[in-house]
C-alpha cells in the first residue's frame, strides 16, 4: 500500500565488495565495517534495538561492550555473525512496527495508523492542488448479521468486506478500521469525482458479492460518505478530525436514504451516486444540516 507499508523493509545485509563511497564525518561505510573500524557502533545498534523492545538487560551488555571497544586502540573485526544479528533485529523491528499499525481481525491499517498518516497528509496538501477524500464505510444492519448468524461469521464477514473494499483502491490510498463495522478509506491525490467512483464501486462490489455461499440468506450491503477537501495557498488547512466529521455526516445522508448508498456533496447540495442517484432528494434535505 503506502508510505509507511514501504518504509518498513529493513537494511539489506552488508557486503564485503561495494567499492567505497565518500560519507559524511561520524559515518561508517559498509567497508568500514568489513575492516573491523565498527564493530562498537554495530553493538550500539544492537542495544538501541533491544532498548526498544523492552530488552534492558540485554541492551545495556551490548552498550557496555561498544564503550570497552571504543577504549581499545586496536579494534578487533567485526564477526560475520554479529553483523547478522543486527540485521535480524533491525527485520524483527521493522515487523513489530508494521504488526503495531494494522488491525489484528482485519489485517487493515487500525485507527493509530489512520491518525498518523492522515495529518501528514492533510499537512503534505496544504497549498498544493493535490486533492485529498476521505470515506467513512458502514456495514449496513451488521448487528442483525451477528445476531442472525453469530460473531464468529460476522468477524469473516469484516474481514471480506476489508478485502473487497482494498482492491479498488488506487495507489497511495489506504484502508483502515475505524471501530467496530465501521472503515475509512484515504484517497490522496484524487479529484472529487473518480473519490466517489471509487467508493461507488466499492459499494457495488460489497453488494453483488455472493454471500449466501459464505451462509444461506446472507446478504451484506455498505454505506458510505465521501468527503473532498482540496485546499489552496490562500485557504485555511482542514484538520483530521474536521475531514472525518465531514464524512461522518454524509454517511449518515447515505443511512438515512436507505443505506446500501454513497453520498458526496457538490457545493451545498448532497447528493447520491450510482443507482442511489434517485434518492438525492431525500439525501439533501436530511443532510442540509450539515
Amino acid at each position: 500500500m503506502t508510505g509507511l507499508r514501504n518504509g518498513f523493509a529493513g537494511p539489506e545485509p552488508l557486503r564485503d565488495d561495494e567499492p567505497p563511497t565518500a560519507l559524511p564525518p561520524g559515518r561508517r561505510s559498509r567497508q568500514d565495517l568489513a575492516n573491523g573500524t565498527g564493530m562498537a557502533e554495530l553493538h550500539e545498534s544492537i542495544a538501541n534495538l533491544l532498548a526498544s523492545r523492552g530488552q534492558w538487560r540485554q541492551a545495556y551488555h551490548h552498550l557496555r561492550s561498544a564503550l570497552d571497544l571504543k577504549s581499545t586502540a586496536d579494534p578487533p573485526r567485526v564477526p560475520e555473525q554479529l553483523r547478522h544479528e543486527v540485521n535480524r533485529l533491525r527485520r524483527e523491528h521493522a515487523e513489530a512496527r508494521e504488526q503495531s499499525l494494522r488491525d489484528s481481525l482485519t489485517a487493515s491499517y487500525n485507527r493509530r495508523y489512520l491518525d498518523e498518516r492522515l495529518a501528514d497528509l492533510l499537512a503534505d496538501h496544504v497549498g498544493t492542488d493535490h486533492g485529498l477524500a476521505v470515506a467513512l464505510v458502514d456495514l449496513d444492519w451488521f448487528k442483525q448479521v451477528n445476531d442472525t448468524y453469530g460473531h464468529l461469521l460476522g468477524d469473516r464477514v469484516l474481514q471480506r468486506v476489508v478485502d473487497l473494499l482494498q482492491e479498488v483502491l488506487p495507489t497511495g490510498a489506504f484502508c483502515a478500521r475505524y471501530g467496530g463495522e465501521e472503515f475509512v478509506l484515504v484517497l490522496p491525490n484524487i479529484e472529487p469525482a473518480a473519490a466517489v467512483a471509487v467508493c461507488e464501486t466499492a459499494r457495488s462490489r460489497v453488494e453483488r458479492f455472493p454471500w449466501a455461499q459464505m451462509a444461506p440468506g446472507l446478504r451484506v450491503t455498505v454505506s458510505a460518505g465521501v468527503a473532498h477537501e482540496h485546499t489552496t495557498a490562500d485557504s485555511a488547512p482542514v484538520s483530521a478530525e474536521q475531514q472525518l466529521i465531514s464524512a461522518d455526516a454524509l454517511l449518515y445522508a447515505a443511512k438515512q436514504s436507505g443505506r446500501n448508498a454513497v453520498a458526496y456533496r457538490t457545493g451545498a447540495e448532497v447528493r447520491l451516486a450510482g443507482i442511489a442517484a434517485g434518492r438525492r432528494g431525500a439525501a439533501a434535505r436530511r443532510g442540509a444540516g450539515y
